[in-house]
């Protein structure tokens, strides 16, 4: 069949999305440029209510909106509960640019990339999940399956407050579908990396620094042995990223062995086991420090997403993502593992299998640079459509 046979054999509502490529450009911008900082929850509040008037046009949807401790309230909006099938489609509207940033404007930077804040993270994915959900719902079999639509406010922060809608997901639907960015060059996640963070804390011995002998026990330096030792660990455990991310101590006089420092790492982990591996290493390194005179290093370690590794049903779905990709006419694309966390990371500890990468193409993200290419949020939505009607009309096999 030809290419062009093959995109007029599908649905209509599927086929004509890049149609709306101005369209989507002008909402984008709109919603861009709603401030909706992770901290700023008057900006979080307009948000979620641009959310609720774009996706409550749709017929027979409900809203919900729910509640997040410590944060704004999460936006679900659920089309037939009863069905036996159903997908959860999710995404965050908050950014990582606060009201008080220099970062507020969209512009064209040509006739395609748009450069603006949180474009392509996220509000390029979830735009693309509307378009798709429309498309979709205007086809053949759209009512053969049904499906929830979460946005949540704290992604970017770590979702502390919403955590508890992903872990609550499996009793709703059997698959999730996940509107973070794709990589630059269109590939989706194959897996993501776990996060978490230690704090360390020395405690010395304090002494004038020109005392001979000198009894003080300098807390920076043993610290910063700790530091470098720990910075290492990557070689020995290639799974795990250790980063550095701020040092403190002392006091304003240098005269003076400082007895305090204190320092944050971020971590990260590719694999559930790698978290007591990391552990381990960490309070071995600890302990040589401990076991000398007139020193304490203590640690705290958590972790906060586990990682997301690939699973049975993903593995099976994938393949039929790059079929509709290719039906309606886009480039090749595989699956990558990244670094950088979702909330697809929690479905995944909960147990439901979720394909994520599934927004936009676009790059720079979390700088003033940020940009999405819009002609691929039309198109990124063809291809959800279209995996969701073959779904509903029994073309593939419903993950379980």
């Amino acid at each position: 069949m030809s290419a062009a046979s093959r995109i007029m054999s599908l649905p209509s509502s599927i086929t004509r999305l890049p149609e709306r490529t101005a369209e989507f450009g002008a909402l984008l911008t709109r919603w861009a440029e709603i401030n909706s900082g992770s901290g700023h929850l008057a900006g979080l509040d307009r948000m979620r209510t641009a959310l609720r008037e774009e996706f409550g046009r749709m017929a027979g949807v409900t809203l919900e909106e729910l509640p997040c401790p410590g944060t704004a309230a999460a936006l679900r909006v659920s089309v037939r509960p009863e069905a036996k099938f159903r997908l959860l489609l999710s995404g965050h509207f908050d950014t990582v640019y606060e009201a008080n940033d220099a970062f507020q404007n969209c512009r064209w930077l040509d006739t395609e990339r748009l450069n603006g804040p949180g474009v392509a993270d996220m509000k390029g994915g979830l735009l693309t999940m509307l378009a798709a959900l429309q498309a979709f719902e205007a086809a053949p079999h759209a009512g053969e399956i049904g499906w929830d639509a979460l946005f949540t406010p704290d992604e970017e922060t770590g979702s502390h407050g919403s955590a508890h809608l992903f872990r609550e997901a499996p009793q709703r639907v059997q698959f999730g579908l996940v509107f973070e960015p794709a990589r630059p060059n269109g590939n989706l996640v194959h897996s993501r990396k776990g996060t978490g963070g230690v704090l360390v804390t020395c405690h010395g011995r304090a002494s004038h620094a020109a005392k001979i002998p000198n009894d003080g026990r300098n807390a920076i330096l043993a610290l910063a042995e700790f530091l470098l030792a720990a910075s290492k660990i990557p070689d020995e455990l290639p799974g795990v990223l250790v980063n550095v991310g701020n040092i403190r101590g002392g006091g304003p006089a240098t005269n003076v062995v400082p007895d305090f420092a204190e320092a944050e790492l971020d971590t990260r982990v590719t694999k559930f086991a790698d978290r007591e591996l990391l552990t381990a290493r960490l309070e071995k390194l600890a302990a040589e420090i401990n076991a000398r005179d007139g020193y304490r290093l203590e640690l705290k370690i958590w972790f906060n997403r586990p990682p997301k590794e690939c699973l049975p049903p993903e593995e099976k779905l994938f393949p039929e993502w790059q079929r509709a990709a290719h039906d309606v006419g886009l480039a090749p694309f595989t699956w990558v593992h990244t670094g950088g966390a979702s909330d697809g990371n929690f479905l995944t500890a909960a147990g439901l299998p979720n394909l994520d990468g599934l927004g936009p193409v676009g790059d720079q993200l979390h700088s003033n640079r940020e940009f999405v290419v819009v002609p691929t949020i039309a198109q990124r939505a063809q291809v959800v459509a279209l995996v969701m009607h073959r779904l509903a009309a029994g073309e593939i096999d419903r993950p379980s």
